[in-house]
């Protein structure tokens, strides 16, 4: 796409976002976060020019790799992806804005202590695994609570922000719906939860709908 074309299609999507999020409320504010895993800095450079300021990795050295080619823009980073711990200390050298995925206990705790150790604090998102598929990862609703209030209490290096959910794998819109509407429900009940993120491409306007207030969007975004 020529720049003029980029910036078309942006606004389109912007204006998309807008429309989902009269449907909610007119008080609603939304964040989109660029899902940038499958392009280059020079891609994520050129979306930047264009208004966009927020950018996800799901792989900590693509992070760490694409943050240092573009040391010289102010981009707000966020990792989007599921952490392995063996990776916490290359994630904390790139001083991300939000972690999305904290989807255990131990995950929590490792990452607690590393912060310790540095004399650092960390945004963070508590993931639940709101349609029970094996193919996710997270807290079960039922659990999320419970384990949500554990992390506050047990890790005070990560500064909880809310929660992060990927919609049910289906077609059918109702199932999906299910799903966030249970997201929604749930980051209500915890305190200090600000951030419900949820939403991806394919299905960012019924996350919205449904309450999300910061969507990830990749393919979408980067069209050709």
């Amino acid at each position: 796409m020529t720049p003029l074309e980029q910036k078309l299609h942006f606004d389109r999507i912007i204006e998309r976002v807008e429309k989902a999020r009269l449907r909610m409320n007119d008080h609603h504010i939304v964040k989109i976060v660029a899902a940038s895993k499958y392009v280059d800095a020079e891609a994520i450079k050129s979306l930047y020019a264009i208004g966009q300021r927020a950018f996800g990795e799901n792989k900590v050295q693509d992070l760490v790799t694409k943050s240092e080619t573009l040391d010289e823009l102010p981009i707000e980073w966020h990792f989007i992806g599921t952490l392995q711990k063996n990776k916490i200390n290359h994630l904390l050298s790139v001083r991300p804005h939000l972690l999305h995925s904290i989807d255990s206990l131990e995950l929590a705790h490792a990452l607690n202590e590393r912060l310790e150790r540095e004399d650092m604090t960390l945004r963070a998102l508590v993931q639940i695994n709101s349609a029970y598929e094996e193919s996710k990862s997270g807290f079960f609703p039922e659990e999320i609570h419970e384990k949500y209030l554990q992390i506050l209490e047990e890790c005070p290096r990560l500064q909880l922000q809310g929660v992060m959910s990927i919609g049910a794998h289906t077609e059918e819109p109702t199932i999906v719906r299910k799903s966030f509407e249970t997201t929604r429900r749930i980051f209500e009940t915890l305190p200090k939860a600000t951030v419900c993120s949820m939403g991806m491409s394919g299905d960012f306007e019924l996350a919205i709908e449904c309450g999300s207030n910061m969507v990830r969007l990749g393919s979408i975004l980067f069209q050709k």
